[in-house]
């Protein structure tokens, strides 16, 4: 509401249990009657070295960073109008990594992948699919990274962005300026991946 929106409805989602995610959608188009922008934000990253990683530390990671925007991609594509945006919040994780992390990278870059396949299939629906590929943003996940807290992944503090950044891009991908952007990959990274 602060950010001008007349109503808001809020749900409690486990994005990695289907029915939980068809019941979030119906409970959307119950109370706004249709869906017309859907942001797959969820995110889990563990830090475990690849030794000491169990079958369970990866149905996890999938779970919440790529099945749970499967859900939310199929549902959307049942209920979605024409001129609907779906964006994919991935990461720079799923083009360049650091240790400790396999699962999270493995998941985003999986999710970029089903991104594009969206995009495809969504593109005769005239739904629109992409995904945004966050760089090193200022939040809790960044600064509570065992790796940057050891200092084995330097952290530029010049290239650390703030969470409304990525939110504008978001945004951006949602709106009718964005309607001929269709399976694209978006760094919002300040550049840290355009450098050697």
């Amino acid at each position: 509401r602060q950010a001008g929106a007349p109503e808001v409805w809020a749900s409690v989602c486990d994005v990695a249990i289907e029915a939980q995610v068809e019941a979030t959608v119906a409970g959307t188009l119950a109370r706004f009657g249709r869906l017309d922008v859907v942001v797959n934000n969820a995110g889990l990253m563990e830090f475990k070295p690849l030794i000491d990683l169990t079958g369970d530390d990866w149905q996890r990671a999938l779970g919440v960073d790529l099945l749970g925007a499967f859900y939310f991609i199929k549902r959307a594509f049942a209920h979605m109008q024409p001129g609907g945006s779906i964006v994919n919040v991935s990461s720079i994780h799923a083009i360049e990594t650091s240790a400790l992390v396999a699962p999270y990278a493995a998941a985003k870059a999986a999710l970029n992948s089903l991104t594009r396949s969206a995009a495809i299939e969504g593109h005769p629906l005239g739904i629109r699919v992409n995904s945004v590929l966050p760089g090193a943003v200022d939040t809790p996940m960044l600064w509570d990274n065992p790796n940057v807290k050891s200092g084995a992944e330097q952290v530029d503090k010049t290239l650390v962005g703030q969470p409304a950044d990525v939110a504008a891009t978001i945004v951006y991908l949602a709106s009718a300026d964005a309607a001929f952007v269709q399976g694209a990959e978006v760094r919002v990274d300040g550049g840290r991946l355009a450098r050697l």
